[in-house]
């Protein structure tokens, strides 16, 4: 069966924003200093390949390219080979080969599809083919648990599929670059998702530790009917929950939130706290314009907030955002930005000072 050999990347994003991905690529490998690759992508098909000159650069882009540095790229990973016309009875039989020739030694291998609507139906096939691949590799002597690659075989088809490798210690560690969370029951509304991916995949784990401890003082600006407030109050945080709606009267009870019926673009704190998070539709510049303000003034330590994206020019409108944050808060210590599984036309940003 045909084969073609590759010097790209795999970038898996959300479905109907694979020109933002390539946008992402195209700025990260001129910042690596090259510029010579190019995208190739289908709408709603929710990967992007972006194709290099050689191994050397897409070796130093995937260096520079830790997926918690990535805003609509899910997850990056090094394609080695490109199968085409599998046969559906012997699929194994040409992609072993292939495997074997790279000559790396595997700590795991995935066999996943694109979250996409037109690869949803592969998702059993991933899962036969993914016991028969590891059987395979166990056999042949192919996996060794303290390799740093895991071995990724992305089916965008019944008969095509990537062969892509990750560095464990900069690919996200999640099947699809997905994090699966279950609504809780308790949660007043289904955005208390966004908030736990958000705390999930823009912190680590020490980091979550020292900046979210009981007793800290948060913020939640748009709060009602709070779902958000309750991802902070789980974790024993005082809450200011500041909303013109109506809170969850079973959040209230906690004895953890106080609710003020105000305009959050209005409200200034009484004294400074440790968290301001917020989840407000209105336009994303004017958002990013107060919670710089918030940050600038000293008002808080940390901010989570939401980007509600326009229709057209979505890329530019987040680096301008991006750089207004930048520009307006001269103690800004780190900012990073996920365009989350459970955002839809926005993207989740974390901002730190002091």
């Amino acid at each position: 069966m045909p084969t073609t050999p590759a010097s790209s990347l795999l970038a898996y994003c959300r479905p109907g924003f694979e020109s933002e991905s390539a946008q992402e690529l195209t700025a990260l490998d001129a910042r690596c200093g090259g510029g010579s690759g190019y995208a190739r992508a289908q709408r709603d098909r929710a990967h992007v390949e972006y194709v290099l000159a050689d191994a050397q650069a897409q070796q130093a882009i995937a260096a520079q390219a830790h997926w918690r540095s990535l805003i609509f790229a899910r997850q990056l990973l090094c394609v080695f080979g490109n199968a085409q016309a599998l046969p559906t009875q012997d699929r194994l039989g040409v992609l072993l080969p292939l495997i074997e020739a790279d000559g790396r030694r595997w700590c795991d291998a995935w066999v996943e599809t694109p979250d996409s609507d037109a690869t949803r139906d592969l998702a059993p096939l991933c899962r036969g083919l993914n016991a028969a691949l590891i059987a395979a590799m166990k056999q042949r002597r192919l996996l060794e648990r303290n390799s740093r690659w895991r071995l990724h075989l992305c089916l965008t088809a019944t008969d095509a599929a990537f062969l892509a490798a990750a560095d464990i210690a900069q690919a996200a560690p999640w099947p699809g670059g997905i994090p699966r969370l279950k609504f809780p029951r308790e949660a007043p509304s289904r955005s208390t998702l966004k908030l736990e991916e958000a705390l999930l995949v823009l912190l680590d784990e020490g980091e979550r530790e020292r900046w979210l401890k009981a007793g800290m003082r948060a913020v939640d600006l748009g709060a009602a009917p709070g779902g958000w407030t309750w991802q902070l109050v789980k974790r024993s945080l005082r809450v200011t929950a500041v909303d013109n709606g109506p809170m969850d009267a079973q959040l209230m009870a906690s004895g953890l939130v106080e609710h003020l019926r105000e305009d959050g673009f209005h409200y200034q704190p009484v004294k400074a706290v440790d968290w301001l998070i917020c989840d407000m539709v209105e336009q994303p510049r004017r958002v990013a314009a107060r919670i710089a303000h918030w940050l600038a003034q000293g008002w808080c330590r940390h901010a989570i907030f939401n980007l509600k994206l326009p229709m057209k020019k979505r890329y530019d409108e987040v680096q301008l955002c991006l750089d207004l944050l930048r520009e307006s808060v001269p103690g800004l210590r780190d900012l990073r930005a996920r365009q989350l599984y459970h955002d839809r036309e926005e993207i989740t940003v974390f901002a730190r000072i002091g």
